[in-house]
Order: structure tokens, then C-alpha cells, then sequence
């Protein structure tokens, strides 16, 4: 028997849930036993839980349950992140590649107050951060310096690498070329600005307090004297400017990250850092780089449309609305998915990706808005992997630092002040309530 109707759902029921369960033993289980969380390809995981998901129906044909699953691999939300996956990686791979990151990294440390050195590097690690769209390219990018910087002085390893971690993750939170704030956008049915601006009220006042914190904390030092600032240097750093700014004034996404690509190799070509021929491989490079993402992306797609056909999604709506008493209740729940999720899976990007459709639901159920779901969905997945020991932040801010200094993970956690600062706001900003989607006719709609 076929599958005619793609777009019916079968009644709640627990056994569709099966493919998740396989996904969590065979990626959280073999990581446990290799030690690595890291060890086992995202990939590979979500591979063998989809084909799980394909013996579920067994009155069904394979033919139609394949075709069931490149529906949901094909849906219009997946595609259009997908293609804006390719765009980013496109721009971050030509910027990086005629200097725009090592240009921001030397601005940005230009103006770090030297007798404010703790604080400065976070403020650094937070511009980065949100000029790049990576909280593990800004570690890789700070932590050497953070550790050569503090290395003369009197302060605690951990402390300034928990402060080049929680910046990052400030960018990783609200960058618009960010993985979590495309995911998080296309999976809500949001434009960029909008979930920003709900975003940008929970992340301005713990970026604050965090500051205050680091500054407290600081000893005050005197800090190596900065390289000189060219023109150049400035001029390398605006493509980053640029996509920023058209994004907040509401272009397309997708067409200001082809300006961005065209504008940095533009820049490249002028300041010599390139060739056309290396312009082009660099934003092929970059695009390619983005493949591991667009393949759990694809996969995750075409497994909730098995799972929701199946009956999973709307059986876990029901389990999670026992708990859910209204909206502050449904945003709590929302926060509560994607951080469960990401405890598990170690990647706020996949957690957002496979509790974002799910979160939809739940908001348009309980007249959540769509920007501040997207908003919640990113904040949660960024401070539950921004503090993980087994994340990939972390991880990697501690194995830079092994070369010139010994230092746990655990340290490194006693100083993530921002992560901290965010819960404690986001918490914060649900408890106090925000708007709800236009009304029309008595009835909860979105934008």
C-alpha cells in the first residue's frame, strides 16, 4: 500500500518516537563509550536513524516511505536554509580568506583598555563573534592570544578563556550569519531583524552584566602595544559592517550575503590578497564547508516528516502540553526541548534544527510570537552549549590553551559568566511575558 497523501498525520502514538531514541543511543552512546562527543559523524547518526524510520510503516511500500522522506527533505523551510547555508559559507569563506578575520581580530584588540584587559577580550570576543558567525572560529581565533596576552601577568588561565567563550557565544547567538540564528529564523518563520531585536533585549543586558563582572575580576595589567592600524586593515573589516547593517535594515538575507561574497572579493582584489581565480575558489571552499551542515539539515528534514506522518511529533506535543499552562508555559517548554536537546547532541545548530518544527508548533498553539520563539530556541541552544565540558567550545578553548598553559575544562566553566548572564535573563524575559502574534478575528496568527 502507498502513500497517497503527504500531508495526512496518523493519531499520537509512541512508537513513532522509536527513530529519536535510536539517533540518542547510537550518537550519545558510542560518543560516551569513545570518550569523544566528536567521534561519531552527526551524519552518519542521523543516517541510521532515518533508516530506522523508514521500517516503522510496515503496510506501506519502501517506495512511497522514501518518497515520504524526500518530501520532508525537500519542505520550502529546509531548502531556503539550506541556500542560505551556501551563501554564508560562501562569505565567510571569501572574508576569511582576503583578511577580513585576522583585520578584526586587530581593530578590535587596538582598542581593548589595557588596564581592563579581562573585560577587553571579552568585548573583543563579542565583536568577533558577531562579525563572523562562529563561536568556534572566534575561540580558535582568541584563545592563543588570550593565553600569550595573560601569560606575564596575574591572572587566572580559565578566567580569560572563559571570557573569550562567552563572547563568543554572544555572536554565536545573534550573528546574522550565525548557523543557529538561520536555523532558528527559517525553522519559526521569521525574518532576521525581528527575531534580533527580540534576541538583542535578552542579550544586551547579560553581555552588560557579564562585562561588569569581568571588569570586577580584572587586575588591571599592562597589555603588549598593538600593531599599527592601516587603511587596509579598516577596509577589510567593512564587508563584515555591511551585512550587519543591510541586514538590520531589513534586506534579504540571502541577497546581502551575495553582496557581502561580491563586496569582500571585491576588497580582496583591491588590497592584492587575491586573484580572481582564488576569489572564486575561496568562496567555493567556503560554500563546501558548509556541507556537513546542510546534510544533517536535509537528513533532519526528511526524518520529522516520517515521525510526524508516523504520529511522533503530535504524540510529544501531548506529553509536553501536560506541563504547558499558557504561554509563559509553552515558552518555558520551548526552552526546555531545544536545551534537552542540545544536551544530547552537543551541536546547538542540529538541537535548534530538530526542536525548531516542534517549537513552531507549540507557539502557534499557545500564541508565542514567532520572533521571540526563534529568539528562545537560540538563546537556550547557546547557553547550554556555550557551558557542555564535552562541547565543542569549550573543548576547543582548552586544547588551545594546552600548549602554553594547563588548564580543565572545568576551570574554564567556573568563569563562563555570559552563558550565566543569559539564562538568567532569558528566564527573566519569560517570566515577565512578551507580545503575542497579531489577533484576527478572536483567533492567534502569525505575522
Amino acid at each position: 500500500m502507498d502513500i497517497e497523501d503527504f500531508s495526512v498525520n496518523r493519531e499520537p502514538r509512541a512508537r513513532a518516537l522509536i527513530p529519536f531514541a535510536v539517533f540518542l543511543v547510537f550518537y550519545l552512546g558510542l560518543s560516551i563509550v569513545s570518550g569523544d562527543f566528536y567521534k561519531v559523524p552527526m551524519p552518519v547518526a542521523f543516517l541510521v536513524a532515518s533508516a530506522t524510520s523508514l521500517f516503522l510503516s510496515h503496510k506501506a511500500s519502501l517506495r512511497s516511505k522514501i518518497e515520504l522522506f524526500a518530501h520532508g527533505m525537500g519542505n520550502v523551510d529546509i531548502m531556503v536554509m539550506c541556500l542560505i547555508f551556501i551563501l554564508a559559507g560562501a562569505f565567510a569563506g571569501t572574508a576569511k580568506a582576503m583578511g577580513a578575520v585576522d583585520a578584526t581580530i586587530q581593530l578590535a584588540l587596538t582598542f581593548v583598555p589595557p588596564s581592563l584587559l579581562v573585560g577587553g577580550l571579552f568585548l573583543v570576543a563579542c565583536f568577533i563573534s558577531l562579525a563572523v558567525g562562529t563561536s568556534v572560529g572566534t575561540i580558535v581565533a582568541l584563545a592563543p592570544i588570550a593565553v600569550g596576552l595573560t601569560a606575564n601577568l596575574d591572572l587566572s588561565t580559565g578566567l580569560c578563556l572563559g571570557a573569550v567563550v562567552g563572547g563568543a557565544m554572544f555572536g554565536d547567538n545573534l550573528s546574522m550569519i550565525s548557523d543557529t540564528t538561520i536555523a532558528a529564523t527559517r525553522t519559526q518563520g521569521v525574518e532576521m531583524r525581528e527575531k534580533f531585536r527580540a534576541n538583542f533585549r535578552i542579550a544586551l543586558p547579560a553581555a552588560a552584566a557579564a562585562l561588569i563582572v569581568f571588569f570586577l575580576l580584572s587586575p588591571g595589567g599592562t597589555a603588549p602595544a598593538p600593531a599599527a592600524i592601516h587603511f587596509s586593515t579598516v577596509l577589510r573589516v567593512l564587508p563584515y559592517l555591511s551585512v550587519l547593517i543591510l541586514a538590520l535594515c531589513g534586506v534579504n538575507v540571502m541577497a546581502l550575503l551575495a553582496f557581502g561574497t561580491l563586496f569582500a572579493g571585491i576588497v580582496g582584489l583591491g588590497c592584492g590578497s587575491f586573484d580572481f581565480w582564488q576569489f572564486l575558489d575561496a568562496a567555493g571552499k567556503g560554500a563546501l564547508s558548509m556541507s556537513e551542515t546542510l546534510i544533517v539539515a536535509l537528513l533532519a528534514g526528511g526524518l520529522l516528516k516520517v515521525i510526524r506522518y508516523n504520529g511522533g511529533i503530535e504524540y510529544m506535543l501531548r506529553i509536553i502540553e501536560r506541563g504547558i499552562h499558557g504561554r509563559r508555559g509553552a515558552e518555558y517548554g520551548i526552552a526546555l526541548l531545544v536545551s534537552a536537546v542540545n544536551l544530547f547532541t552537543a551541536n546547538n545548530t542540529v538541537a535548534i534544527v530538530i526542536a525548531g518544527p516542534i517549537a513552531r508548533d507549540i507557539s502557534r498553539r499557545y500564541g508565542v510570537a514567532q520572533e521571540r520563539s526563534a529568539s528562545i530556541l537560540d538563546s537556550a541552544s547557546c547557553i547550554v552549549q556555550g557551558i557542555l565540558p564535552y562541547g565543542a567550545q569549550v573543548l576547543a578553548a582548552v586544547g588551545l590553551a594546552g600548549g602554553a598553559a594547563t588548564v580543565s575544562a572545568f576551570e574554564v566553566l567556573k568563569f563562563l559568566c555570559y552563558p550565566y548572564c543569559l539564562a538568567f535573563f532569558l528566564l527573566l524575559a519569560i517570566a515577565l511575558g512578551g507580545r503575542t502574534p497579531r489577533q484576527s478575528d478572536g483567533k492567534v496568527t502569525e505575522k
